[in-house]
């Protein structure tokens, strides 16, 4: 381990092999951080906070602070964070609260861009990138594998599913399904995430059956309820589709509307 002099470490913290910890930082309370971790200048890290391997935090980043949430009273809730994680400047991820599920949690190689913000009680799937300034709100759930813009917002409460794109500046109010593509003031899709999903290794087939399944969802004129009966008929056993009909059908917020519908 290398701890900067400057740096204040509390006795309760726990530090694995080769954890490196830079200048001026403050880290204390129920503190965890994995193998091969290296903390950058400026770094505050408290509460009940589990860090993985092989991270990388930047300076001037805050983990494991009291959630933002005027009904929090102090209980003792915490941040997980997987391996592989990159947080780059003053990025700020906040405890869960008990209004919820009492944890934060950000899943393996997920890449937060400078000064975005993971609030209280969401979940970030694997291989997530958030760009510069995109912000969740409480209780927010993303998708592995999903790219959201910069300066972008998502609303409290509201999903986005595995292997979407919501472009920069866009304000996230309903849930963005899987695989799709959303962008505007008040998100609007804009058809299946195909650049995404080739990147990811998806073969011409799956895209295709993917992208039949958005057409008849989102622009046909058969009702949610029969277009997701025509679904699970045509494409019986294609784990895809499912995923895109089982999101909409747990929907509680609403699913944002197609663009050109």
């Amino acid at each position: 381990m290398k701890i900067h002099p400057t740096s204040v470490v509390g006795d309760k913290v726990k530090l694995g092999e080769d954890v490196e910890i830079g200048a001026f930082c403050v880290i204390e309370g129920d503190v965890e951080i994995g193998r091969g971790t290296r903390v950058g200048n400026r770094v505050t890290i408290k509460g009940k906070t589990r860090i993985g391997e092989n991270c990388r935090i930047y300076e001037g980043a805050v983990i494991g602070e009291d959630p933002q949430h005027l009904k929090y009273e102090g209980e003792e809730s915490e941040v997980i964070i997987g391996n592989n994680v990159l947080i780059r400047e003053y990025v700020t991820i906040h405890r869960g609260t008990k209004i919820d599920k009492m944890k934060t949690v950000i899943g393996d190689d997920v890449m937060l861009m400078a000064y975005s913000h993971v609030a209280h009680d969401c979940v970030v799937g694997k291989g997530v990138i958030m760009a510069n300034c995109a912000t969740l709100g409480g209780h927010v759930e993303v998708g592995e594998y999903t790219f959201i813009g910069g300066l972008s917002a998502v609303h409290q409460w509201a999903r986005i599913g595995a292997y979407a794109m919501v472009g920069g500046l866009t304000g996230v109010s309903l849930d963005v399904p899987p695989f799709t593509r959303a962008s505007g003031q008040h998100a609007e899709l804009y058809g299946v995430n195909t650049v995404g999903l080739q990147r990811r290794g998806f073969s011409k087939e799956r895209i295709m059956a993917i992208k039949k399944a958005y057409r008849i969802l989102f622009r046909s004129n058969l009702l949610k309820k029969e277009a997701i009966e025509l679904l699970r008929k045509e494409f019986k056993g294609n784990e895809d589709v499912e995923l895109l009909v089982s999101f909409i059908e747990s929907s509680k917020r609403g699913v944002s509307k197609d663009a050109k519908a």
